[in-house]
């Protein structure tokens, strides 16, 4: 698996089907009904199924490859100087 590339979001938590998009993993929400019920995303680790689970900040979403974690968009740095 690769670094987890952290993805910021404004709440306290999101849905694991949101921040599939959000973070790029898949291209609409559409897309991330089936390749949750597949079976082919990991959530810190373990398959989770459920497309409404919450996410906090600290957890890991793997899809094919790749990973992204949930991040606190109050203390993101992006790297831009603004």
């Amino acid at each position: 698996m690769a670094e987890p590339q952290d993805v910021p979001i404004r709440d306290e938590s999101i849905r694991l089907g949101q921040f599939l998009k959000l973070a790029s993993l898949v291209d609409s929400g559409a897309d991330a009904k089936p390749v949750i019920a597949d079976g082919l995303v990991r959530v810190n680790g373990e398959v989770e199924t459920r497309r409404g689970r919450q996410l906090h900040h600290g957890d890991v979403v793997e899809l094919g490859g790749l990973a992204s974690r949930v991040a606190d968009s109050a203390t993101f740095d992006d790297g831009l100087p603004w």
